[in-house]
């Protein structure tokens, strides 16, 4: 037995659900959807009526909210889909380092270091600028299904 304490910043999710179910008749334009197994922002929802054998049909059209592609899927109205449980964070942005990775301070004051720069051009140059310019940056970076992506930037004010 040692008297020096471990500690680890465990990764690893609790086993919670990334997902959770809602029937297809619910989910409405400017909700969120999993099609093909991607968390996507619905931009498009059209209703079929009941067929002679059938139930009514829901039409999405989805945007992954990671990549930018146009997912679509036809589900049953009755039936229950999967619904990402999306958030967002803010962080302020303390470094970029040479390999494209940054460094976000936390709000308990720890730093975050997983994540790497945007691949939209535009937000992935205004981050660059202002950080090259001292200035305070504060990123929001949304996650879902154990995936993170910056995803907008705010300027606070300089140093």
């Amino acid at each position: 037995m040692s008297d020096e304490e471990h500690h680890f910043e465990s990764k690893a999710d609790a086993g919670a659900s990334k997902t959770f179910p809602q029937q297809a008749g619910a989910i409405r334009k400017n909700g969120y959807i999993v099609i093909k197994g991607r968390p996507c922002k619905v931009v498009e929802v059209s209703t079929s009526k009941t067929g002679k054998h059938g139930h009514a049909k829901c039409h999405f059209v989805g945007i992954d909210v990671f990549n930018g592609k146009k997912l679509e899927d036809i589900v049953p109205s009755s039936h229950n889909c999967d619904v990402p449980h999306v958030t967002r964070t803010d962080y302020q942005l303390i470094d970029i380092s040479e390999d494209g990775f940054v460094s976000l301070l936390t709000e308990n004051g720890n730093t975050k270091d997983d994540l790497r720069l945007p691949t939209d051009e535009t937000l992935l140059t205004q981050i660059k600028d202002g950080f090259a310019e001292g200035k305070d940056l504060v990123v929001t970076v949304m996650s879902a299904m154990g995936e993170e992506q910056i995803c907008s930037l705010k300027d606070i004010g300089p140093k």
